[in-house]
């Protein structure tokens, strides 16, 4: 039988084509969106909000009233928040937490139950290679992205009684629109950080518009929905950015952090 397959965020972006690869590959497929323009010729779409409760579970009944069941879950809906710290509005942080993490908890926890019922499942997290690290103007995303991270892991232990599967897959830069749709604290005239700011969020354009294709994304997605016994961990995209992980992990604390202030010429 062909997979159920659910997945947020899929209007534009990694979502949306990750949502047609899988629907070429011969799933049937819902992609979801705050609110769907159309009727997708390639998968079915949605209304869904992730910071609505109600809206995901309306969603997550729709397509189990359809099909009779649900396989394989897909977060993929978040959002970007770039600024320093010390001027970011807390409300931007608040909200981009409730998308990026509570939003996907609560994608799970609709799904769940139904998975639970089946005795399988398989819930694919997307979180980000910059959840593994604090990078300068954009700690809050790393930390939307690592929390999901720790939350996958915690998950995959308590629902693998129930042959319910939990993984994540790390994207690192990719050529998308997502840069559109991200919250920027605005570069203050009169900020001490206004000049190294505004450098380094022309430096983080010019890595999405130089990023790797998407449909590599959807490629790994496809081989995890095919593994019997995924990894826990995924990471896709430039080698640099994956190893910078690895070398987080081995070089002193101050070694790293000098690393990565060079690199954003801080």
């Amino acid at each position: 039988m062909s997979k159920i397959i659910l997945i947020t965020g899929a209007s534009s972006g990694i979502g949306a084509i990750t949502a047609k690869y899988l629907s070429d590959k011969g799933f049937t497929v819902y992609g979801t969106s705050r609110q769907p323009k159309k009727e997708l010729s390639d998968f079915h779409m949605l209304a869904l909000d992730v910071q609505d409760k109600s809206s995901i579970d309306a969603a997550v009944q729709t397509i189990i009233e359809k099909e009779g069941r649900l396989d394989v879950l897909i977060n993929n809906a978040g959002m970007g928040i770039t600024g320093p710290i010390e001027e970011t509005p807390t409300e931007e942080m608040r909200r981009v937490f409730d998308t990026n993490f509570f939003g996907a908890i609560e994608v799970m926890k609709s799904v769940l139950p139904y998975m639970r019922k089946q005795n399988t499942g398989l819930i694919i997290n997307v979180t980000s290679i910059a959840g593994y690290m604090g990078l300068p103007f954009r700690g809050i995303y790393s930390a939307t992205k690592g929390a999901l991270e720790i939350v996958t892991e915690t998950l995959s232990m308590e629902a693998q009684q129930f042959n319910i599967r939990v993984t994540n897959v790390a994207p690192g830069d990719f050529a998308t629109n997502i840069a559109s749709g991200r919250y920027h604290t605005p570069v203050f005239k009169d900020s001490a950080y206004a000049e190294i700011y505004q450098k380094n969020l022309d430096l983080m354009d010019g890595h999405v518009d130089s990023g790797k294709d998407p449909v590599l994304m959807a490629q790994q997605i496809f081989k995890i929905i095919n593994d019997p016994k995924p990894k826990l961990h995924y990471k896709v995209g430039e080698f640099m950015q994956k190893f910078s992980i690895v070398l987080k992990r081995v070089l002193p604390d101050r070694m790293y952090e000098k690393l990565i202030m060079n690199h954003y010429g801080m």
